[in-house]
């Protein structure tokens, strides 16, 4: 009985921290009023959290899907155009999660900003409909027709609408569905791997009825309605929170600040420059400028736990060639999918169905990779890493990216025939879209083996207090890798005069700019192994280090010493009497 009393008492503090939670009550029973049981409010709130999260990913898809498509064939958009509106507007839904979870810890309360989120995602759903209704084909009678909006008006509120659903995205991601609200920190490594692999295999599952049935909708059946279904998955979302708005908003701890870190490094840049400058000597960290006992105006415990947030820039930055080479899916994957022959067996595919074929292979490995690391976990091999997955996923994404160049030279070799896509008749290669098959499925067997390895990674080798702060900075460097893949784009457009990434993909040279992202991508995937090992057993080297940097640790350390150095001094027969006193 000692041993669980023991065992209640974490329980018990971790419920204390808890911020605005009830506390629950005894096993078996019910709290007063009809509530439900502490064990059936978790069940309530997890089932609510992922539905909501569900229901975002569906909204998010829809609206990428058939982007590209839309702005080329309504707003008459250039490709390389059109490819950067996606990839920007991909990175900005990445990136407002970071921002708005600022703004809830500095500036506005929690409950306020998610009602300001939700009615932002409200009304960016509302009006991509707007945009993509056709009034010129909605009559009042057969005489008249609705008012058409001119193409200027349509880019503003087309723009307008894309701000406001990824501001609201990322109050969603931010607020409502944290990976801290789904209690993750009392697993380990083994449980934290199997959580991201099944979490990616449920968000890819839920693309891939995304792609398959939205795509469709907006392309053939009723393409003009095809962004109301994403308005429709919203307000489901909307209303979710809505109803379980006290349940389902997470607060965290808040011990640790993503303005603390920026603030840690920037001091800590200052100091260095000055003392460089001026002092000169060194210290074991550029990071130790900023702690209080060297000049600066930190704490220990907050410099080193951003030390330790810091071991993993390197691993951050050589994920954003990678997430650049993964957003040629809605961008160069899906312009090449659009100019081949997309018909089968009398039927037309939608464009944005050939991404379930990347998304197959994610679905088929995630269990099979549970398995594997099942097996892995429970070895007595103590030294498993991740990292292999992540060099293995980097090379499956550059050989993507070059099979892409090869498929290109190929397909042009096809001759041109008439195609029709949302009205359009545009002249395409005759070559069928399934001989693009190689580059879609190698890049989904990088995605089962990359995002779910260096998640973990990212989670794990931080103290609990800056796993939050983490996977900001993993967001942070996902963003920046689609920006860049809007950059390469524009650059290659703009310094090859539209050779590299052109608007006819048979009048120029796209291979090109594939195979200059291989090779890129190729020089990372090196780059990364080579520093891979920094990462097989850093969790044991971090706390290690982390804990016995703390100052109470360090006083720990301290009174054991003089005890041990006590005892020596009594039971040494060299020293004298008058020696020992």
């Amino acid at each position: 009985m000692p041993d669980a009393g023991r065992r209640e008492m974490p329980e018990k503090g971790f419920l204390h921290h808890m911020a605005d939670k009830e506390q629950p009550p005894l096993p078996g029973r019910s709290s007063h009023g009809g509530k439900p049981s502490q064990p059936e409010k978790k069940l309530q709130e997890a089932v609510c959290v992922l539905l909501v999260e569900l229901c975002e990913r569906f909204t998010f898809f829809g609206i990428v899907c058939n982007m590209i498509l839309f702005c080329t064939a309504k707003l008459g958009y250039r490709s390389h155009q059109a490819a950067m509106v996606n990839m920007c507007f991909v990175g900005t839904s990445t990136l407002t999660p970071v921002l708005v979870g600022w703004l809830a810890e500095c500036l506005v309360g929690r409950s306020k900003l998610v009602c300001i989120c939700m009615f932002l995602h409200f009304l960016g759903t509302a009006l991509l409909p707007v945009v993509s209704f056709p009034f010129e084909d909605v009559y009042i009678d057969r005489r008249h027709v609705l008012h058409a909006l001119t193409k200027r008006e349509q880019k503003f509120v087309f723009y307008f609408a894309l701000l406001t659903a990824s501001l609201g995205i990322g109050g969603i991601r931010a607020i409502v569905c944290p990976l801290s609200a789904y209690s993750l920190e009392d697993c380990g490594a083994k449980e934290l791997l199997s959580f991201f692999n099944w979490f990616h295999w449920l968000v890819n599952l839920n693309s891939a009825v995304v792609f398959v049935s939205i795509s469709y909708i907006q392309q053939s059946v009723a393409r003009n309605l095809g962004f109301l279904i994403p308005f429709v998955s919203g307000l489901m979302a909307l209303i979710t929170i809505h109803m379980l708005r006290g349940e389902m908003i997470y607060k965290p701890k808040t011990d640790s600040s993503l303005l603390t870190t920026f603030g840690v490094i920037g001091s800590a840049l200052r100091a260095c420059c000055v003392r460089y400058r001026y002092f000169g000597g060194s210290m074991a960290t550029w990071l130790d400028h900023a702690k209080e006992n060297h000049g600066g105006q930190y704490s220990e415990t907050q410099v080193e736990s951003t030390k330790s947030l810091a071991r993993l820039f390197p691993l951050f930055t050589f994920q954003i060639l990678y997430r650049t080479c993964v957003m040629q899916i809605p961008s160069g994957y899906y312009l090449q999918t659009m100019n081949s022959n997309l018909h089968f067996s009398g039927f037309v595919l939608p464009v944005a169905a050939m991404n379930v074929i990347s998304i197959v292979p994610l679905l088929i490995l995630v269990p099979i990779l549970e398995c594997f690391n099942s097996w892995l976990f429970s070895s007595k091999d103590t030294g498993y890493s991740p990292t292999i997955y992540i060099v293995v996923g980097q090379f499956c994404a550059a050989l993507s990216v070059m099979a892409a160049g090869f498929s290109e030279i190929h397909r042009k070799h096809f001759p041109q025939v008439q195609q029709t896509l949302s009205e359009e008749v545009l002249l395409v290669s005759s070559m069928p879209c399934f001989h693009l098959a190689p580059q879609y499925i190698l890049l989904g067997v990088a995605e089962a083996l990359v995002t779910p390895s260096c998640s973990l990674l990212s989670f794990w080798l931080v103290p609990e207090r800056m796993r939050g702060i983490s996977m900001h900075f993993l967001a942070l460097f996902n963003g920046a890798g689609c920006f860049m893949g809007a950059f390469f784009v524009q650059t290659a457009h703009a310094g090859t005069q539209g050779n590299w990434f052109p608007h006819l993909l048979h009048e120029g040279k796209l291979e090109r700019f594939f195979f200059f992202l291989a090779s890129l991508m190729m020089v990372n995937t090196l780059g990364f192994w080579t520093i891979a090992h920094r990462y097989n057993n850093l969790h044991q080297d971090c706390t290690n280090e982390f804990r016995g940097s703390l100052p109470g640790e360090n006083l720990l350390k301290h009174g054991k010493a003089i005890k041990q150095y006590n005892t020596i001094l009594e039971s040494s027969p060299i020293l004298s009497p008058m020696e020992k006193t």
